[in-house]
């Protein structure tokens, strides 16, 4: 059986607290229900990222968190990228990165725009252009990591999304 919690926001209630309370909602714990499947996306996670610059593993992971909407995601990524010195002005660009090149490396902007067409895959497959470009930038073994870290965190952010996990409740520390 399922419960959902309302939450009301005044001026008075601190995102914490709503996002406590939202935390709340008895919503599948993932990883207690299913303990090998979700340590077999860990694994696949953490294989996606080896060899890759850490910076540009936010990057990917902060550009599909938007376009997937998931703030649970997004959240963690974006406080990650800070702790190991991204920049806020940086930060801020990614969602709009086409208009604020000058901000990324040109194979930032490849793994951003493959990022993109892998995550929207269904509207426009993945263009041979934007493929092209990737592999322009990225040795084959360097790509199949992007690609599989793509892969990876579109899985994060659809189970964030379908367990109802709140931004800000990220519980790695």
């Amino acid at each position: 059986m399922t419960t959902n919690t309302t939450v009301t926001t005044g001026t008075s209630a601190s995102p914490r607290g709503v996002a406590a309370a939202l935390a709340e909602r008895n919503r599948l714990d993932f990883a207690k229900a299913a303990p090998k499947v979700f340590r077999a996306i860990v694994g696949f996670d953490a294989a996606a990222r080896e060899g890759l610059d850490p910076a540009l593993v936010e990057l990917i992971q902060i550009r599909a968190s938007h376009l997937n909407h998931c703030a649970y995601c997004l959240h963690m990524h974006t406080n990650d990228a800070r702790k190991a010195g991204e920049s806020e002005d940086r930060l801020h660009m990614v969602a709009v990165w086409r208009e604020a090149r000058h901000f990324f490396t040109e194979r930032e902007q490849a793994a951003l725009a493959l990022t993109e067409a892998v995550t929207l895959v269904a509207d426009d497959g993945v263009p041979d252009d934007v493929y092209a470009e990737a592999a322009a930038h990225f040795d084959e073994q360097e790509l199949a990591h992007v690609l599989a870290l793509i892969f990876t965190i579109n899985t994060w952010n659809r189970l964030a999304l379908s367990t109802g996990k709140v931004a800000g409740t990220d519980e790695r520390r």
